[in-house]
């Protein structure tokens, strides 16, 4: 028999370890809720509060439906990089100051920027193209870490991409890529619709984009040497759509994106995952964390829902006439 100390010593011991335990069990909502304030999430945009609006709200309501309210239960602190140099990890070290409970954000380079900030936080990427390729998870069936969320990865994007434009475009022969090449999942685009093109006889000029003073120089070269354009699902790109999308109708180059915002702003057309409906799905995986799951056991998930939008003002203008039959398989038409 253990003398009275020691075994009292030991109870206690074995008491703290349980205790801390249970604690590393709780959810978080019930951790911030005991230290006096709602559970707070750090939301990182790549663009603005008004390009991402309709994102936004699909988020927001998908959270009161799971039991959220902002304002109530929930804290969310938005903040917009607006493709702004070092302003994600600036931002990502504030969250981490403020000591939220997640952080969600989107697009590789804020999912990484997070990912090197912290691997205790958890961490919920609405969009990001290539986690596995990109190191930011370990499988997609197994992430392994704090990170978690939705990969866009969907390898046959690029072909069908191309395939719609030669439905408008008949005569397609030369294609300009404007590529920003930041990471695997933005290289293996590239890749994907270089094996398209061939696939279709078309030849491909790419012109890699660095930064918004690049756009203007491209476009010099390009609106004599390409019948189309291929704008890749990048901030830079989507943050410059106006700007690209004035240029292209100036010099008739049709355009076809992957985000019905690039569409918005002027494009004649794009096919690519639902932006809202992500965003919406995202808010599942907050609850989740908040609710005691751990990132690294939830799957990455992928795309479900994809639209095709198409600007029949931008047609117009460039002379073009879109075929009934593509128009009535349109999720969307901009008149």
């Amino acid at each position: 028999m253990l003398p009275p100390e020691r075994g009292a010593g030991m109870r206690r011991r074995e008491f703290i370890t349980l205790l801390g335990g249970t604690t590393a069990m709780w959810p978080l909502s019930a951790r911030a809720q005991q230290a006096g304030r709602p559970p707070t999430i750090g939301f990182l945009g790549a663009y603005t509060a008004s390009a991402q609006s309709q994102w936004t709200a699909a988020f927001e309501q998908r959270l009161r439906e799971l039991g959220w309210i902002w304002g109530r239960n929930l804290v969310i602190e938005y903040r917009w990089a607006e493709e702004r140099a070092g302003y994600s990890a600036e931002t990502i070290a504030e969250f981490i100051r403020l000591k939220v409970d997640v952080i969600v954000t989107h697009a590789t380079a804020n999912v990484i920027a997070a990912k090197n900030a912290t691997s205790v936080i958890p961490i919920v990427m609405a969009a990001a193209a290539d986690p596995v390729g990109d190191g930011l998870v370990t499988s997609l069936a197994r992430p392994g870490g704090n990170v978690t969320g939705l990969s866009i990865q969907s390898p046959d994007l690029a072909g069908k991409r191309l395939e719609l434009l030669r439905e408008v475009i008949p005569t397609l022969r030369r294609l300009a890529v404007m590529a920003v090449v930041s990471g695997s999942g933005t290289r293996l685009e590239i890749t994907e619709v270089r094996a398209a093109a061939q696939k279709l006889g078309l030849e491909i000029v790419t012109f890699e984009i660095r930064r918004p003073e690049d756009i203007v120089p491209a476009f010099e070269t390009l609106k004599s040497s390409a019948d189309a354009l291929y704008g890749q699902t990048v901030p830079l790109l989507l943050g410059n759509r106006v700007k690209i999308n004035t240029l292209a109708l100036g010099a008739r180059i049709p355009t076809i994106f992957g985000t019905r915002e690039s569409v918005v702003a002027g494009g004649l057309m794009s096919y690519g995952p639902n932006f809202p409906d992500l965003f919406r799905r995202a808010a599942d995986y907050v609850d989740k964390i908040l609710r005691g799951a751990k990132p690294a056991d939830i799957p990455v998930e992928q795309p479900t829902k994809f639209d095709l939008v198409i600007n029949l003002t931008a047609a117009k203008a460039l002379g073009l006439t879109v075929p009934q039959a593509l128009l009535a398989r349109a999720d969307e038409v901009i008149e």
